[in-house]
């Protein structure tokens, strides 16, 4: 069943069904407030989330392509969508009622993720990444884990890592999340690492990093780089390093990023 109240669905039927008299973003802008205001009435809500989240878009605009900013938002628009209803299904199928999709979907957290993926939209013109952006939207919905500076971080490495970088990212949440839950476990349950723990992680990284190609070690090193610098992993120096080999563990925002990039309803 699908939520009447879904701002981001009704938001793109309105888009669809109005074209053209005006600019693509006078266009968006008034389809979304006519939206909200409809819903206001219909309802009694504030006005809609997606009004105020493309309202800030307008401030934007000057120096940029309308033509491919209206473009981005028309294909986040209909991929965040699309996301949310398999969320949807997905939830109600494990027993969540209906009013807490709801609240999730209608919160300010909620919004805030808009404006963020609003913005990061217009630094980009590759669809990948704006799928990336509603899959962080949808996740994070399901997930009911919204933290709006959580999120703007995520928009904003949406957009800039590249399809290379996340290859690398899941390589290293294979890699590595297998030990981070051994040591939370422990952790949880009281215990001391094994004096052997240390040794695992380093030999662990020997065997990944000689399975890395040689040939290759300049691409890898970028994508080290950018996910370094988004806060994903983090370079460590471990005694078996080999010189031209740093050594990179997974953070906890890698791995938290790494899963909200997966397909809804994919298994963990």
């Amino acid at each position: 069943m699908m939520i009447t109240g879904n701002e981001v669905a009704v938001d793109n039927q309105m888009r669809r069904a109005e074209k053209q008299s005006q600019s693509p973003v006078d266009h968006l802008l008034q389809g979304a407030s006519s939206t909200a205001e409809a819903l206001s009435l219909a309802t009694g809500s504030a006005i809609g989330g997606i009004a105020k989240a493309f309202g800030i878009a307008r401030r934007f605009t000057s120096g940029l392509g309308v033509a491919t900013l209206d473009e981005n938002l028309d294909h986040l628009g209909n991929a965040t969508e699309a996301a949310l209803s398999r969320v949807e299904r997905n939830l109600e199928a494990q027993g969540v009622r209906v009013d807490e999709i709801e609240r999730r979907l209608n919160s300010n957290e909620f919004l805030e993720g808009i404006k963020a993926a609003t913005l990061q939209a217009q630094r980009t013109t590759d669809k990948n990444r704006l799928d990336r952006m509603a899959l962080i939207l949808a996740n994070g919905v399901a997930e009911n884990d919204l933290g709006p500076e959580g999120l703007d971080d995520m928009m904003r490495a949406a957009a800039e890592l590249k399809d290379a970088d996340l290859i690398m990212l899941d390589k290293l949440y294979r890699l590595w999340k297998p030990l981070h839950d051994r040591m939370e476990r422990t952790k949880r349950d009281n215990h001391a690492l094994s004096p052997n723990f240390h040794n695992e992680f380093q030999n662990v990284w020997h065997h990944f990093g000689r399975s890395l190609n040689p040939a290759e070690q300049l691409q890898y090193r970028g994508s080290f780089a950018r996910l370094q610098s988004h806060g994903m992993i983090q370079q460590v120096a471990f005694s078996n390093n080999e010189a031209g080999r740093e050594s990179y563990v997974l953070l906890q925002d890698g791995a938290r990023f790494c899963e909200r990039l997966r397909e809804i309803g994919a298994a963990k």
